[in-house]
């Protein structure tokens, strides 16, 4: 089971739910991962757990971040890949050591070389990432429809027609904003 950490998207795709880390990316972005604390937080909630973090491991997830960020919009966009995010993605998993362990509850988990090495859970993350944006895994690749989130995020509806990163905050929003036009434009068609 999941620990829920406020401020934070969990979703079911760890390379999409890390690209969440900084959201609204064409409003008033924010950074949620803004410390080397919060990135060991948000790890530790995806079971990569590490015992610390630098300044500089926190930049070399960030890189990776929007290396995901730009590689799952080209293709969810159908457009060519940016090779310089193909190259950040492709070294952070190269360089990440981490195995995929069976948990006698039949569950997959990971396990890092050390407790400390950042690098070892962005390898995770980056890997994540491959096979999602390689067409791996069964779902497709969109991009959230709220104008000031844009977020790509991992549709595996059964229509493959989800139009939200999160409906419980852009799909809300978006909706509570439809209604009230509506309200609106009905209280002026009543005077």
């Amino acid at each position: 089971m999941r620990a829920e950490f406020p401020g934070f998207r969990l979703g079911n795709v760890l390379a999409t739910s890390f690209t969440a880390t900084l959201t609204e990316r064409h409003g008033d972005a924010v950074e949620r991962i803004p410390t080397p604390h919060r990135l060991v937080d948000w790890l530790a909630v995806n079971g990569l757990a590490v015992d610390s973090c630098t300044t500089a491991q926190l930049e070399l997830a960030r890189e990776l971040r929007e290396s995901i960020h730009a590689a799952a919009t080209a293709a969810a966009l159908q457009d060519a890949l940016p090779a310089s995010a193909v190259q950040v993605i492709n070294d952070r998993s190269a360089q990440g050591r981490a195995a995929a362990i069976l948990t006698p509850e039949g569950k997959r988990r990971w396990r890092l070389s050390s407790a400390s090495r950042v690098e070892d859970a962005l390898g995770v993350i980056a890997a994540d990432a491959i096979s999602v944006i390689s067409g791996e895994r069964d779902g497709k690749l969109a991009l959230c429809a709220s104008p000031t989130c844009q977020a790509a995020f991992f549709d595996t509806s059964r229509s493959r027609t989800r139009k939200w990163c999160d409906m419980n905050t852009c799909g809300n929003r978006q909706k509570k904003a439809r209604f009230n036009a509506k309200q609106r434009r009905n209280s002026g068609s009543a005077e």
